[in-house]
C-alpha cells in the first residue's frame, strides 16, 4: 500500500501536519506503515512514538484530534504532509501550533502572511464570544445593516484608489475591505473556507 514511501531504517517517515484551511504548520511527528494505515482508515492522524515505541492517536488524551483531509508525499517519498482540520490546539502546551517559538528570541514569532486571514477569523470569533466593551467589531456584528454599508463603502474606496491613488493606498483600502468582508462572513457564521472552496471549485 505504501510502496512509494521511503521509510528509514527504523521503518519511520516524518509527517508534518498542516492546517487544511489556513496552511499553518501545526506539528511534526513520525509515522510507520501501521500508523499511516490507521490514519487512512479512521481519517484521524496516528503517529508512532519513538520514545514509547508505540502507535498513538493525536488528541487521544486531550480530545484535540487532527481530522485528515489529505496525505501528500514529497518528490523523494521520504516525507509526508498531512492536511488536517484541527479540533483544538495541536500542541500539548495549549498553543495552536507546536511551532510557537522564535529561535532568535523568546517572543512568539510574528504571524506569516498566509496566516493573516486565519488569525483575523479567530479574532472575530473571539470578539463575538467575549464582546469587549467599545469594540468596533462588536458594533458591526450587532448591526448587520451597518456591515453591509461598510462593505459597499470600502469596495467603492478600493475602486477609487485603484483609479486615482498610489499602490500603497490601494493596499490600505483593500485591507479595509477584507476586514469588513471577514466581519460580514463572521456575522453569518460562514467560515472563510466556504468561500475558498467555492473559488477552488471554479478554477477546476
Amino acid at each position: 500500500m505504501f510502496e512509494q514511501i521511503e521509510f528509514d531504517e527504523r521503518g519511520l517517515v516524518p509527517c508534518v501536519a498542516q492546517d487544511f484551511t489556513s496552511g499553518e504548520v501545526l506539528t511534526l511527528a513520525y509515522a510507520n506503515e501501521e500508523s499511516l494505515r490507521l490514519t487512512i482508515e479512521t481519517r484521524e492522524l496516528h503517529f508512532y512514538s519513538r520514545s514509547r515505541e508505540e502507535i498513538w492517536r493525536k488528541g487521544e488524551t486531550s480530545g484535540n484530534v487532527l481530522k485528515l483531509r489529505q496525505l501528500r508525499y514529497d518528490c523523494d517519498g521520504d516525507a509526508i504532509v498531512a492536511l488536517v482540520e484541527p479540533t483544538g490546539p495541536a500542541c500539548h502546551t495549549g498553543e495552536r501550533s507546536c511551532f510557537h517559538r522564535d529561535l532568535n528570541n523568546d517572543d512568539a514569532p510574528a504571524p506569516a502572511l498566509h496566516e493573516t486571514l486565519a488569525n483575523l477569523e479567530r479574532t472575530l470569533r473571539s470578539r463575538a464570544a467575549e464582546r469587549p466593551e467599545g469594540s468596533y467589531t462588536v458594533q458591526l456584528l450587532d448591526d448587520p445593516k451597518l456591515i453591509g454599508e461598510k462593505v459597499e463603502e470600502e469596495a467603492e474606496e478600493v475602486v477609487r484608489a485603484a483609479r486615482e491613488e498610489t499602490d500603497e493606498r490601494v493596499a490600505e483600502e483593500a485591507a479595509d475591505l477584507l476586514y469588513h468582508l471577514a466581519v460580514l462572513l463572521a456575522s453569518r457564521e460562514v467560515p472563510q473556507s466556504a468561500a475558498m472552496e467555492v473559488l477552488d471549485g471554479r478554477r477546476r
